[in-house]
């Protein structure tokens, strides 16, 4: 059998050396004739198994020297073959194709499966690989199987060196260039980066966010998957090719989320949504980052992700403590004339909102960090679910954007004693806290909050409501007749009306200013004072003008009917032109010249 291994090898393996003129007329033995290709490796393996034999029985014999010769022709033969694959089929080894080979066979080697194919061998391949799978992936499980039986025959044959030396210089070309294309820069000079403003670095992160998921999902896991394929006969080699091909690229992918976190050690709050979202990339790629750098040599570019994470973690800490200090550094009395919403509380809503879409990192930070916090305050201030299941995800969340808020509402409570009016203190925190409940019920804030913070939100806002009417129309209710089966005189019925009447406008002119801006609210809010007004204002209307019709003049007073009275109550709320210190509508106006026109006819 020796001598049957030595005569197949010799035939075969020089009928396909380089220098012969039957191999100068093709290009690949591979893509030439799958059969042949298949004896020449079957020949070089029997010829391996030859030498041993003959090693074992005259060291020095001739035939031994024959078979060196024929050894290092047959690999010649495969490391050229091996480059022609890998150089000329660079489409069929995408990282989005590799992935298919690995559907192909999990029990037999490579050899076995290709020492069964002949013509029709992609139809069973390919049945093994899937149906599914495009022609692009067809050829390139074909090509990756070619790759790894070569592969495999080198280095059983003491020949690995030979095998990885081209395979490592055209890869790693092929990682460096599609690390470029995706924008990733070999090297970035510190001094370089620290001179950029924030805008440029926000626009470096969006890009380099979406550059690294392919990066690492599909170009440095594709290239991993490749490499533990072609040199799975050796994982000591496949590690050191693969070590080669991609460390300088994966510290080179993370160079710049380094960059950013050295560089943003105290960054203002604003910053933070980029520096989570840089955050949440990295942790979301870190799974892909274990299992691809998986050995002591790519050990580097696990720590180099582990410490930009830790590093981006206490930017996002110290912006969170910063954004809370400067809620209660703001010490402006500056609030908004006509009581509407104040521009902090829609600038900060706007941040604790976009906070809540974050609300998987925010957790992991603060729940690592705590934020020391006032927890009676909080406890007292919000019902018990959402302080009780500490276990329940985004729980550190959802107890640290409910105490942002109630530290923001704490604030908004002392701008409100900035007016000098009562009424309009009561206006400003009823618009304020509208906005801030409309905020939450809209964003993600009200999966986080849920329905007890909301009810004891508006519980309050009904408070502020209920309190707004005493001050501003208490004296407008108590112009009538506490009871309405009292029987007043002409004369006492005169001063009702014009004691009402005054009061009225009084406070149809001074409220008249106010804005509310949530259009639901201004409603509830009329129909409110409306409700309590009207109806009571008409019974007192409809019992006693007939008594006073032989009044002169009387005429005057009933131009102020109870519809009028429904339609002054419309107009509240929409706020005025401030024109020169003051503020005045036309409404206001004109109640102001009517009641004064009533009032005076009365008198007389």
């Amino acid at each position: 059998m020796m001598e049957e291994a030595l005569e197949a090898a010799e035939t075969i393996i020089k009928k396909w050396d380089p220098n012969s003129i039957s191999y100068r007329k093709i290009t690949s033995l591979f893509s030439h004739s799958r059969k042949e290709a298949k004896e020449f490796i079957r020949c070089v393996r029997d010829l391996r198994k030859a030498m041993h034999y003959l090693i074992s029985q005259d060291s020095k014999s001739d035939k031994l020297v024959l078979a060196q010769n024929l050894m290092e022709m047959g690999m010649s033969m495969l490391e050229k073959e091996f480059f022609q694959i890998l150089s000329s089929n660079r489409d069929y080894l995408d990282p989005e194709s590799t992935s298919v080979q690995s559907t192909i066979s999990s029990s037999n080697s490579e050899f076995e499966i290709f020492m069964t194919y002949e013509d029709d061998v992609e139809d069973d391949v390919l049945r093994k690989a899937g149906e599914s799978i495009t022609q692009v992936e067809k050829a390139s499980a074909l090509v990756m199987s070619d790759l790894k039986v070569i592969a495999e025959t080198m280095i059983i044959c003491g020949y690995g060196k030979e095998c990885i030396k081209n395979y490592k210089l055209i890869r790693k070309s092929i990682v460096d260039e599609g690390l470029h294309l995706l924008g990733i820069e070999k090297v970035i000079k510190t001094s370089q980066f620290q001179k950029m403003d924030w805008g440029m670095i926000e626009h470096l992160i969006k890009n380099w966010i979406k550059a690294a998921k392919i990066g690492v999902t599909t170009l440095l896991r594709g290239e991993k998957l490749l490499c533990d394929h072609v040199f799975s006969a050796s994982i000591t080699i496949g590690q050191s090719c693969f070590n080669q091909i991609a460390k300088e690229a994966g510290i080179n992918l993370f160079t710049l989320p380094e960059l950013i976190a050295n560089k943003e050690k105290k960054p203002h709050h604003n910053r933070i949504f980029k520096l989570m979202d840089l955050y949440a990339t990295i942790s979301d790629l870190w799974p892909d980052v274990e299992l691809i750098f998986n050995f002591d040599s790519l050990a580097s570019v696990q720590t180099l992700v582990l410490s930009t994470l830790k590093k981006l973690k206490e930017s996002i800490h110290t912006c969170l403590k910063e954004f809370e200090a400067t809620i209660h550094k703001d010490f402006s009395k500056e609030v908004p004339p006509e009581g509407g919403v104040h521009k902090l509380t829609r600038t900060t809503m706007s941040f604790i909102s976009s906070l809540s879409e974050h609300s998987r990192v925010l957790s992991e930070i603060i729940t690592e960090n705590p934020i020391k916090k006032h927890s009676q305050l909080l406890e007292y201030y919000f019902m018990a679910p959402i302080l009780e299941d500490e276990h329940e995800n985004n729980h550190a969340c959802s107890v640290h954007l409910a105490w942002l808020i109630l530290s923001f509402l704490c604030k908004l409570d002392t701008k409100a004693e900035s007016y000098k009016d009562v009424c309009l203190s009561y206006i400003f925190s009823l618009n304020n806290l509208q906005f801030v409940i409309n905020t939450v019920r809209s964003t993600q804030l009200m999966n986080l909050l849920g329905d007890d913070w909301l009810a004891k939100h508006e519980a309050k806002l009904k408070s502020f409501a209920a309190k707004y009417e005493r001050a501003a129309w208490t004296n407008v209710f108590a112009s009538l007749p506490a009871e309405t089966n009292t029987n007043l005189s002409a004369e006492e019925a005169i001063t009702c009306f014009k004691r009402f009447h005054a009061s009225f406008a009084g406070a149809y002119m001074k409220q008249s200013s106010c804005v509310i801006d949530d259009a639901k609210l201004r409603d509830e809010l009329k129909v409110s004072i409306a409700s309590k007004l009207v109806p009571k204002y008409r019974e007192f209307y409809e019992k006693y003008l007939p008594m006073l019709r032989q009044k002169s003049n009387i005429e005057m007073l009933v131009n102020f009917k109870p519809d009028n009275l429904e339609n002054y109550l419309s107009d509240l709320f929409h706020g005025t032109e401030i024109i020169g210190g003051s503020s005045r509508s036309a409404a206001s106006s004109s109640l102001s010249s009517s009641s004064c026109c009533s009032i005076g006819c009365l008198k007389e």
